[in-house]
């Protein structure tokens, strides 16, 4: 339903049967692309992306002109009734909430009609909600450095996790965040979501301590001192950015599959909304690079139960230092 006293827009064209609208408005400042872009990207895109989104509950970030992105959860009630969701119950808001589930192009094209640029689904599959698909280390480098140099940065963490799995006998993929960073997915076979959380940490744990110059596990900003963040807490009820989504950004970067052996010789430029579908072909790279499911071992897994919470030990800390600061 239009918002209450706005006129509803009239449909320019349809795609798969979905009225568009404002097609060939900016898409967002800086983005040197229109609506019309990302709908066509989407569309083309489809048979690629719909894979990795699948029976996932999926979040959006939307960017209305004028506005700041924001992240949508719940599906508006306007949302046709052939968009299917499914209720999960959320502890922060108390309620449930109506995720989205993007299972075919159809839906993907409504997304992009709505200014829905980035795809953040869920790490569980509606089929098997118990058990996180990935293990999946985030590698954010600092902020206050351009894009080329964190970009480096994150590949050069990227190489210290690869060399922690290796030693594990776990096998990966990686792709870039389509901002600076990178990620590196390990397919599992079922394992309780704890024990993926436990085993991330301790990736992470091992990683950093190979060039603690280089990364660090430090949930706090302020600790990192102008390292890369190896992040180990997308695990349980977080969201990671799918593969081929875009990113508002300058340009609108993908987060696009780079093979182990092409980590150096690539930036996060060299694949946009523009460029991805053509570098691609009839290929879904994300697929072909990713190996079969695993399981993790025992002593992995142990290493990092001893490991306190990242973001557990954050808010601890901040306590502490509120209360320092009112006894002050």
């Amino acid at each position: 339903m239009p918002a209450k006293g706005k006129a509803k827009a009239t449909p320019e064209e349809s795609r798969d049967g979905v009225p568009l609208t404002h097609l060939d408005e900016p898409l967002f400042d800086g983005a040197e692309a229109t609506k019309r872009d990302l709908v066509e990207y989407m569309e083309l895109m489809a048979d690629r992306i719909v894979p990795h989104l699948r029976d996932r509950p999926l979040s959006v970030i939307r960017v209305r002109a004028g506005q700041a992105p924001f992240m949508q959860k719940n599906l508006p009630s306007y949302a046709p009734e052939w968009v299917e969701s499914v209720s999960i119950w959320a502890d922060r808001p108390k309620r449930d909430v109506a995720y989205a589930l993007a299972n075919d192009r159809r839906t993907l094209v409504w997304f992009a009609n709505q200014r829905a640029v980035e795809y953040h689904p869920g790490l569980m599959t509606t089929d098997d909600p118990a058990h996180q698909t990935h293990l999946i280390l985030d590698l954010d480098p600092p902020s206050d450095v351009d894009v080329a140099e964190g970009f480096q940065l994150a590949v050069g963490a990227v190489h210290l996790v690869k060399e922690v799995l290796d030693e594990a006998g776990l096998a990966g993929a990686a792709k870039t965040s389509g901002a600076k960073g990178m990620h590196v997915f390990v397919p599992l076979a079922p394992t309780d979501t704890v024990d993926v959380a436990a085993a991330t940490r301790a990736i992470a744990a091992r990683a950093a301590a190979i060039d603690p110059k280089l990364a660090t596990t430090a949930f706090v900003v302020e600790e990192r001192h102008g390292k890369v963040f190896v992040d180990s807490t997308r695990a349980g009820g977080a969201t990671v950015i799918t593969a081929y989504s875009p990113r508002i950004r300058p340009g609108v970067p993908v987060s696009f599959p780079i093979a182990w052996a092409d980590l150096d010789a690539v930036t996060p430029r060299d694949f946009t909304l523009r460029t991805a579908p053509g570098l691609l072909g009839d290929r879904d790279r994300w697929a072909d690079l990713m190996p079969q499911p695993q399981t993790l071992a025992a002593d992995l897994v142990a290493e990092g139960h001893d490991i306190p919470i990242a973001r557990v030990l954050a808010m601890h800390e901040g306590k502490r230092r509120a209360a320092a600061r009112r006894q002050s």
